[in-house]
């Protein structure tokens, strides 16, 4: 059977976003990362970074929060609170790419939006946190908080997110087929196990 999707759930720092880029590349198939924000911005009316920053992270306790973080958008919208709009939203684009042919997918629980597929390989990059420390200072430079707050933070989002619309645990081994450590293996290893995966399912 064709591999016609990968999803790329990813730890902060870990590298899955240059690991899933590299995969489409080798692969010659459509990637979608920033592509996706700016097609759920585009449907859901929210400005690119506002989806950027609330597509992944933890639902706000209050359904008006989001209404006044961003200009014009109301905080209830056809009886939902603005995250799981959102959230409606990011799953109608992520099953509309899908649909289109094979790509890669990074983050945005496409996983779990598109566990009912039988051509899907899910793949979830992690490592310790001295190489995604270091990593991240690197790409995104020094902050006032330490790196491993901002892992700690980004992270803990991400999985409250995750948790409160798939009913699942972020990162556990039998929601993926393929679960890689970038600090251990490196990144170029990890996409080419990757690639051999997407190829063999053929």
């Amino acid at each position: 059977m064709e591999t016609k999707v990968i999803t790329i759930s990813r730890e902060f720092g870990s590298g899955g976003r240059s690991i899933g880029r590299e995969v489409a590349k080798r692969l010659g198939i459509p990637f979608y990362d920033k592509e996706l924000v700016d097609q759920i911005a585009l449907e859901s009316g929210f400005a690119p970074t506002f989806v950027e920053e609330h597509g992944e992270h933890a639902p706000t306790r209050s359904r008006f929060a989001y209404a006044f973080s961003h200009q014009g958008v109301p905080g209830v919208m056809n009886g939902m609170s603005t995250a799981d709009f959102l959230w409606s939203i990011q799953c109608n684009v992520i099953m509309q790419l899908a649909d289109k042919g094979p790509c890669v997918i990074v983050g945005r629980n496409a996983d779990y939006i598109l566990k009912d597929r039988k051509n899907c390989l899910d793949v979830f990059i992690h490592a310790d946190m001295d190489y995604r420390a270091d990593r991240i200072v690197r790409l995104y430079g020094e902050s006032e908080k330490s790196p491993e707050t901002r892992l700690n933070e980004k992270d803990k989002r991400r999985m409250i997110n995750y948790e409160h619309y798939t009913g699942r645990v972020w990162g556990q081994a039998r929601n993926y087929d393929l679960c890689l450590n970038s600090g251990t293996l490196g990144i170029d290893t990890c996409v080419e196990l990757i690639v051999a995966m997407a190829k063999t399912k053929e």
